[in-house]
Formats: C-alpha cells, sequence, structure tokens
C-alpha cells in the first residue's frame, strides 16, 4: 500500500524568532519614493528584472528581519553550488524532524529514514517552506564533522554569496529564517536583488512558480504533497513565485515575481499587516499600468502557514 504524507499545519518559522526587530535607516532612493502604490508594509520595493531598474520603493534600504523569505537565499546556495547533483539523494534524520518539532516551525513532514533528491528537497523547501528541508540541504551542503558544524557552515556560505551579490545590507543567521538573535536581516532592495538572481536559474523558476506538488521517496512506497503558500499564484494573472514569510519581528513578508508580455517585475513586501497579497497586486497593477480583480487562491487545510 502506497503511504501518502500531507504535513501538518503550522506557521511559518519565524514565527517563533526572536522579538528583536532589526530595523536600521539609510538613505532612500528619492526617486523611487516620489510616487508609487500606497501599501501598509514597513518597507517594500519593485524591480523591472530585466533593465535591473527600481521602479518604487518604500523605506527600501531599512534592514528587517525577513522570517521564512530566508529560503530563497538557501535555495540559491544550494543550485549556486559548482558541479550541484540535483539528483543526489540525502537520506532523513530524525534531528531534522526534532528540530521542527522544538521550533514549532513550517515543515514538509520529511519521514525519518527516506531517501529525498536535493531537487525534491528544494520542492519542499519552498512550497510548504519546510524547515527540515532546509535543515536537510544546509546538512548535505556544509562541510564539518558535525551537524552543527556542517550547517553553520552553510550559512557562512549564504553570508558569502550574499556579499559575492552586492547585498551590502543582507545578514544571515539561520538557513530557514529562525532567528533567535534577530540577525537575520536584509533590505527590500537586497531581497529583490536577490530574488532576481534567483529567477536566472530554471531549476529555481520551475520550483517556485509550482502551486503544489506530489513527490515520492526513492526508497519507500510513500508520497508527499506539498503545497505552495504563496496564495498569488493561480490568482494573479503572470504570477511565478516567489517566497512567504511570517514571524513575530519579521511581520508578514513576501517576496513576488510576475510576468507580462516578456517583462519580468520582482517585489518586496517586509514587515506588513494582514493585507501582503492585497498590497502586491496593487505593486504589480501599478509597474504594469493594470487594474486586477484578484481572489486569491484558497489553500487546503493541511497547507502549511508562513
Amino acid at each position: 500500500m502506497e503511504r501518502s504524507v500531507r504535513p501538518v499545519r503550522r506557521w511559518g518559522a519565524a514565527a517563533v524568532a526572536s522579538a528583536a526587530a532589526v530595523a536600521v535607516a539609510l538613505p532612500a532612493a528619492t526617486a523611487e519614493a516620489a510616487s508609487g502604490p500606497s501599501v501598509g508594509a514597513k518597507g517594500a520595493f519593485l524591480l523591472d528584472s530585466g533593465k535591473n531598474s527600481g521602479l518604487w520603493g518604500k523605506d527600501a534600504d531599512t534592514r528587517r528581519q525577513m522570517a521564512s523569505t530566508t529560503k530563497v537565499m538557501t535555495a540559491v546556495t544550494v543550485l549556486d553550488t559548482k558541479g550541484v547533483d540535483l539528483d543526489k539523494k540525502v537520506t532523513i534524520k530524525q534531528s531534522y524532524r526534532d528540530y521542527v518539532a522544538r521550533q514549532g516551525a513550517s515543515t514538509a513532514d520529511l519521514r525519518t529514514g527516506d531517501k529525498m533528491t536535493v531537487r525534491q528537497l528544494l520542492y519542499g523547501l519552498m512550497l510548504p517552506s519546510g524547515c527540515d528541508a532546509a535543515y536537510a540541504l544546509a546538512d548535505t551542503f556544509g562541510s564539518g564533522g558535525t551537524e552543527a558544524a556542517r550547517t553553520a557552515s552553510f550559512i557562512a556560505k549564504m553570508n558569502k554569496k550574499a556579499a559575492d551579490l552586492g547585498l551590502k545590507n543582507t545578514k544571515y543567521d539561520s538557513f530557514d529564517g529562525i532567528s533567535r538573535a534577530g540577525n537575520n536581516y536584509t533590505t527590500p532592495r537586497d531581497s529583490a536583488q536577490l530574488a532576481r538572481h534567483a529567477l536566472g536559474n530554471s531549476t529555481f523558476r520551475t520550483v517556485v512558480k509550482t502551486p503544489s506538488t506530489r513527490q515520492k521517496a526513492a526508497n519507500i512506497n510513500r508520497t508527499y504533497y506539498w503545497d505552495n503558500t504563496n496564495k498569488l499564484l493561480g490568482s494573479y494573472q503572470g504570477a511565478i513565485g516567489i517566497k512567504t514569510g511570517t514571524g513575530t519581528a519579521a511581520g508578514a513578508c513576501l517576496v513576488f515575481a510576475a510576468e507580462r508580455n516578456g517583462r519580468t517585475v520582482v517585489g518586496v513586501l517586509l514587515n506588513d499587516g494582514a493585507n501582503r497579497y492585497p498590497d502586491a497586486v496593487k505593486m504589480l497593477d501599478w509597474a504594469y499600468r493594470t487594474k486586477s480583480n484578484v481572489k486569491l487562491r484558497q489553500l487546503p487545510e493541511s497547507a502549511q502557514k508562513d
């Protein structure tokens, strides 16, 4: 008999993060802030990806916590690894499940002993926002003799990648957005630049635009069912991703993108209220000069809440 797994619904990883906020104001880009949509987020940014040109920003260079949108960099760090084998099989450890249970974090509900490919783990990372999948990837792609050493090494790689990409106002202290000290931050502008880079990878692009997926473990007759927590997918015309995040200190966050007529627009909302999706629609409509009447995709009860 085939076994199936749907994760028990949980809040996003960073909802259990430290309440220590990171908000360091830097000079704003006046041209971008001159006019634009009215949004409730404390920080926001719109980027024309093709031209790599800022369209509009609100406190675009203020550092803030980013919750599970951290996982964009987790995926990038894996995908940018030289010679990465997406079909490499990873054995799921009990420690990954224990971590999720301990943190009360969002989960792909990976089962101990199952063998999953790196590609599958990327789906588990980005769709249900699985902190167990993030742990598995960090443990696999970090270096060292212990899990603690390997995950610390992986976080160092995340920070090196941020530096390589010129993200001067971004820092990671976790592989999934769970930040005890509050030293896991970015700015809307940096986050948009990271998303632009990530969308240049075809695997990343395919994963983040997928509304839901079924993935079978390689060594056992078990199928995982994962729903994408991003409600813009299938709701807003042209939406192609990217990542949700919710936390006590970070608030509701969203990194999103849409493509229309060959033009890709990337948006970021940091520390928004309950209106991150309407705000994202406002921003995309402003960029595309359209007016959308959007009915958000409803997630099944089993879906993670991030």
